[in-house]
């Protein structure tokens, strides 16, 4: 019996050990992508994320949250050397797992990143889908705007939709608006990753 309880004791500490080890990872990983600067960086980052959302024991969503976040990043990347290149297989990748997070989370942090992934989706040369893309990115908008109108990641957003319209100007004063809003929400590892999209950042 005391044999039993002994071997019960020692796979219950592995498992709490392997668990937090895994959430120490996990941590680790998101300080990779807010620091990420290479493709290789996101690549590496997001296999890691890709297997924390099976292996995760709570809070998955936040695993396929960032998983999401290096595959857009990476493409951004990719934009910002080329931007005619067609990175529409990366940018399907980014919502098959922003949606997965989606499912379990609905949060202006996971409405947002779906909102910048459809508009790197509108960027692709014949891109499909227009009218639903920009409806998905009007939502998340509109409740942020509601809930949280100091989300840098919505100045963000905003900007990069007046890019699209060739507004530099509001362009401009947007990306400023996002950048002392990510001053402010120092600290915050759901937002930092997106500090780097600011023109003339890393």
């Amino acid at each position: 019996m005391k044999k039993t309880l002994l071997i019960c004791f020692c796979v219950v500490g592995f498992c709490l050990q392997a668990q937090t080890f895994s959430e120490k990872d996990f941590k680790q990983t998101v300080s990779q992508v807010n620091s990420a600067k290479t493709e290789s960086d996101y690549e590496n980052a997001f296999q890691k994320f890709s297997k924390f959302t099976s292996t995760k024991p709570t809070e998955k969503w936040e695993a396929y949250y960032y998983a999401a976040v290096a595959v857009y990043m990476k493409a951004e990347l990719q934009l910002k050397k080329n931007p005619s290149l067609d990175v529409s297989g990366l940018s399907s990748l980014a919502k098959k797992y922003v949606d997965g997070g989606h499912t379990q989370q609905d949060s202006n942090e996971v409405n947002l990143l779906t909102g910048l992934i459809c508009l790197q989706k509108l960027q692709m040369k014949g891109a499909m889908d227009e009218k639903k893309y920009l409806d998905i990115i009007h939502q998340a908008i509109a409740k942020a705007d509601a809930t949280a109108p100091d989300n840098p990641l919505l100045a963000i957003l905003k900007a990069k939709l007046a890019e699209r319209s060739n507004d530099q100007a509001n362009a401009k004063v947007l990306y400023e608006k996002a950048s002392n809003e990510f001053q402010k929400s120092k600290g915050n590892a759901l937002l930092s990753w997106g500090s780097s999209l600011i023109p003339g950042s890393k």
